[in-house]
């Protein structure tokens, strides 16, 4: 079963996503609120896809995603990073720091239904 790890240290974010692809079949949600928890969900659960916030504290989303990829539990993962607005800089460092995704908020929940859609027949074996 195929895990998506829920970083955002907005907790009404964080309810948007889970309630939106709580019904799709084959995915475990698993929540973070910030960076640290994320590296230890990540950990716990190896998640195959993150949705990670850039701007929280404790530690951001772009030093985040940068040890999510040095460890084997983010290595393999799909990141999309989340982004309160399209910022050319934060998008460039995330890139920088290995996200492959990115998800502009506010966001549709469909938007993200189909995010996950295509990510999952992306990754499905064939």
């Amino acid at each position: 079963m195929a895990s998506v790890l829920i970083v955002d240290d907005d907790p009404f974010i964080r309810k948007l996503v889970c309630t939106t692809l709580e019904d799709v079949a084959g995915v475990t949600i698993v929540e973070a609120a910030n960076g640290e928890e994320a590296l230890e969900m990540a950990r716990a659960v190896k998640p195959s896809i993150v949705f990670l916030d850039i701007d929280m504290p404790v530690l951001d989303g772009t030093e985040a995603c940068r040890l999510l990829r040095a460890e084997p539990a983010g290595a393999d993962a799909t990141i999309v990073m989340l982004t309160a607005a399209a910022r050319d800089e934060a998008e460039r460092e995330s890139e920088a720091a290995g996200a492959d995704l990115f998800l502009t908020k506010p966001f549709s929940p469909l938007e993200l239904l189909r995010l996950v859609d295509d990510l999952g027949k992306a990754t499905a074996p064939e």
